[in-house]
């Protein structure tokens, strides 16, 4: 992440890749926004506040402070609240302060963010392999994000418990802050345990006696339909039971399959009804 080496609006520098994963959840704290800080520090442009606040927000994070931005007001401005996309609440709570000791105020535990190691600096960790250790420790937790063009200095550096590195590409590692706030905040919320994916209501299955009626239903439709000989069935009505079987049918989809039956026999109904009588 951000070193300096960023030309365009937002560019940052990204980690070695690296570092093996570790399957690990833990479970989900209910305060776990209120024990999380990110901390930008010296961001540029306003527009980037905005989406950090919105990837906070989507991570269930809020606490947002932002040390010496180019614009004191920075996330007022309308590129920072049209960037945010309706995270304007965390917007709302931003803090503004001089230094990043202000900015560290309660936190036990303070994360850099940085592409490579710094001489004499914290240890260097790949986010997913470090952070289940980490949510392990109960600590107040910060994650600290340089300016989008310089980084972070290594004063600031050197302040933090530990340094992240976000692997990516070794050709290419260019992080938009925004970008690296959002990869941050998910692996951070996966190491606290993460968010359920909502379930769907299961539709209720058909019964024996749903299902044998269906059959039914089908074989004297089928047989006024000339498909099927009473007198001679052979395997296909056990067959249609077979199909049903393991197509475990909804009651939904019961009653569509009834309704195709209906519209057989009514289909039939009308044609004998117009056919001339013989005689």
């Amino acid at each position: 992440m951000g070193d300096g080496e960023g030309r365009e609006r937002g560019e940052r520098r990204a980690g070695d890749p690296g570092a093996d994963n570790r399957d690990f959840r833990r479970d989900l704290v209910t305060d776990s926004g209120d024990s999380t800080r990110f901390v930008l520090v010296g961001t540029s442009h306003p527009g980037n506040i905005g989406a950090a606040a919105r990837a906070l927000k989507v991570m269930g994070f809020g606490d947002l402070v932002l040390v010496a931005p180019r614009f004191a007001d920075a996330h007022r401005q309308a590129e920072a609240v049209a960037f945010a996309s309706g995270a304007t609440d965390v917007l709302e709570r931003v803090r503004v302060v001089p230094t990043l000791v202000e900015a560290l105020g309660g936190i036990t535990f303070v994360c850099a963010t940085a592409m490579t190691p710094r001489d004499f600096g914290p240890p260097t960790h790949a986010p997913r392999a470090f952070f289940p250790e980490l949510a392990e420790r109960a600590h107040r937790v910060a994650f600290v994000f340089g300016s989008e063009r310089f980084g972070m200095p290594n004063r600031d550096v050197y302040a933090c418990h530990a340094c992240l590195s976000i692997p990516t590409a070794p050709d290419y590692g260019s992080l938009n802050l925004a970008q690296a706030v959002q990869l941050i905040a998910y692996e951070w919320r996966q190491a606290l345990g993460g968010f359920e994916l909502p379930r769907p209501v299961e539709p209720g299955r058909a019964d024996a006696v749903a299902i044998d009626g269906l059959l039914g239903h089908w074989a004297r439709a089928l047989v006024r339909l000339g498909f099927l000989d009473p007198l001679v069935p052979r395997k296909l009505m056990p067959r249609l039971q077979q199909l049903a079987n393991r197509a475990e049918l909804t009651g939904e989809e019961l009653h569509i399959l009834r309704g195709v039956a209906r519209a057989i026999e009514r289909r039939l109904d009308e044609a004998e009804a117009g056919r001339p009588r013989e005689g």
